[in-house]
């Protein structure tokens, strides 16, 4: 009874699932909401047509709160973007998420992942070290801020195999 009122009161069960093409506008909010230069709902489409593009959804409830993005060629892919809603940040979400993904990417062959991030990032550069990647390179002055300011891209990759 008592997990049944959690899950009531929390918005529901988190599921990890293939996005589609409806999916694109609420996919681009919440990219516009956590990135300085958000992508829009035309550039999600494409990329939900792509066939060597994965996307997944991550639901709760009825509601989309985050996303993964990644790009695949050969048996490597690379993680374009991963995005939770801010309300429903720091609480596992984005494990759960990353880790699924990433589990889809190895049933598709997938040997090797490479992900950029923020240098300063440190919530998803945890999120990254602790699902196995690691820093191989960095890119400096690679982000541009809406103010000006250049910042540091880190390059992380993880093995599947």
């Amino acid at each position: 009874m008592m997990a049944w009122l959690s899950e009531l009161w929390s918005g529901g069960t988190a599921a990890v699932e293939p996005a589609g093409l409806r999916d694109a506008a609420r996919l681009a909010q919440l990219h516009g909401a956590s990135f300085h230069r958000g992508w829009g709902e035309g550039e999600f489409e494409a990329m939900l047509s792509e066939r060597n593009t994965l996307i997944h959804r991550l639901k709760l409830g009825r509601k989309i709160i985050g996303f993964a993005v990644s790009r695949m060629a050969a048996d490597e892919a690379e993680i374009l973007s991963i995005a939770i809603d801010t309300d429903h940040r720091g609480r596992g979400l984005s494990r759960n998420l990353l880790l699924t993904h990433l589990g889809h990417l190895a049933g598709h062959g997938i040997r090797t992942i490479f992900l950029e991030v923020e240098e300063n990032n440190q919530p998803a550069r945890k999120l990254y070290e602790r699902a196995g990647f690691t820093v191989v390179g960095r890119r400096e002055r690679y982000y541009q801020q809406p103010g000006g300011e250049q910042l540091n891209a880190l390059l992380m990759r993880r093995d599947l195999s």
